[in-house]
């Protein structure tokens, strides 16, 4: 299956790492990392690691390219981002012992001719052995319907789409009467969108039953230390990985979504599905920048995953603010 990575904001990650933040104190860092990045070009990143070839798609500043192309150029990663003019977005990410703190910025507007030419590029690329993955925010003056857009044409085209936002584009896209066959919200967002507080594994699965019988085929909803629960026709399983030592916690979701895309385009069980992207993004959590360990290291981790079948009455309370 061919996967394509659509990254309508991509950014450059600046990831600054301190002893200790401390409001309005000055401080040394320890460390300086800029890194190619947006949630789409953060999956294609994964994907090549993994050792499975993606296309990425999306709307790059034409101003500082460069570390994109150098991404690239040594990767499984088809170039296919189109240069708008000006620079692509610089996000902060300030790292201390404690806790990673995320500065985004909103990107540089777009035009409709830029959405427009992007789009049709996505479709002309997409087909029943497509399997393309829409990531992230999207700059100002696009449309916040996008998401909702791009999966009614994709999916009649036949390709499989895969969804990972928040906000009003992807409130738009489960209000569309076309969703994805697969959606990754974490609970926060899910909550956000059913108007109830996700206190239980039972509150959860509830929410995600609209969704369910309107189509979408696998939901994976990110619980934070809880781990992750994944629904499907085979059922509800809570998947959870203890991690060890964690280096950042830039990009794990974005790694999730990457093993998720590998379980699709290799057609897995929800069993599978939910050790391959659990171990992901605990693979993930050890490294600093866009990349993932060995594929050995990483399926390592994936048989160590500890899946547990869960039902409406589910009691646990989950930890996650969001």
């Amino acid at each position: 299956m061919r996967v394509l990575t659509v990254t309508l904001n991509p950014a450059i990650d600046e990831t600054i790492t301190l002893d200790r933040l401390v409001p309005g104190a000055v401080h040394r860092a320890r460390d300086v990392r800029r890194n190619a990045g947006g949630k789409g070009v953060n999956v294609a990143s994964c994907l090549s690691d993994w050792g499975m070839p993606s296309v990425a798609l999306g709307l790059l500043g034409a101003e500082n390219p460069a570390l994109f192309e150098a991404l690239f150029a040594g990767s499984a990663i088809e170039d296919r981002l189109i240069r708008v003019p000006g620079a692509t977005r610089v996000n902060l990410k300030i790292v201390d012992a404690e806790d990673t703190t995320d500065i985004n910025l909103g990107g540089a507007p777009v035009s409709s001719e830029q959405v427009t030419a992007l789009a049709a590029e996505i479709e002309a690329l997409a087909g029943p052995d497509t399997l393309v993955v829409l990531a992230g925010s999207v700059p100002p003056a696009c449309p916040p319907s996008i998401y909702a857009e791009l999966t009614a044409r994709l999916r009649e085209r036949g390709a499989r789409v895969l969804l990972d936002s928040s906000g009003a584009p992807l409130e738009l896209a489960l209000a569309a009467i076309v969703l994805p066959q697969c959606l990754k919200p974490n609970r926060y967002e899910l909550s956000e969108w059913s108007g109830g507080s996700l206190d239980t594994i039972a509150d959860v699965l509830a929410a995600t039953m609209p969704l369910r019988a309107r189509g979408a085929e696998l939901i994976v909803v990110s619980l934070g230390a809880d781990g992750a629960l994944f629904l499907s026709d085979e059922g509800a399983l809570l998947a959870r990985l203890d991690v060890r030592r964690v280096v950042s916690t830039v990009g794990a979701g974005d790694a999730m979504v990457a093993g998720l895309a590998a379980a699709m385009a290799e057609d897995a069980s929800l069993e599978r599905a939910a050790r391959l992207a659990t171990a992901f993004a605990v693979a993930k959590l050890g490294l600093a920048g866009p990349h993932l360990p060995e594929p050995a290291a990483v399926e390592a981790l994936a048989q160590q995953v500890k899946i547990v079948a869960v039902g409406t009455t589910g009691p646990a309370v989950l930890g996650e603010t969001g």
